[in-house]
């Protein structure tokens, strides 16, 4: 097991996180249930899985937890796109 609040990328996953609640926060109301949404819970997926992974007894199961976290990155991504 490994302890991710030591991970930089895990730190910096909980940066990205305080940065959409930021943003969202502006976001029109009637957003609150669609792509806001979306967002946070694409942007808390990030480090939530990267811990999860870090939980975990093997390798194997670290990177497909790593992995996940990868995935929800690119649709954050793609989601801020839309945003724009």
């Amino acid at each position: 097991m490994h302890n991710f609040k030591e991970l930089k990328v895990w730190k910096a996953g909980i940066e990205i996180c305080k940065t959409i609640f930021e943003l969202t926060r502006n976001f029109p109301q009637e957003e609150k249930f669609s792509l806001t949404s979306q967002m946070t819970r694409s942007a808390v997926s990030i480090p939530s899985n990267i811990a999860e992974g870090c939980g975990r007894k093997s390798n194997k199961e670290l990177y497909q937890f790593l992995n996940i976290s990868l995935g929800s990155s690119f649709e954050l991504e793609t989601q801020v796109i839309i945003a724009q």
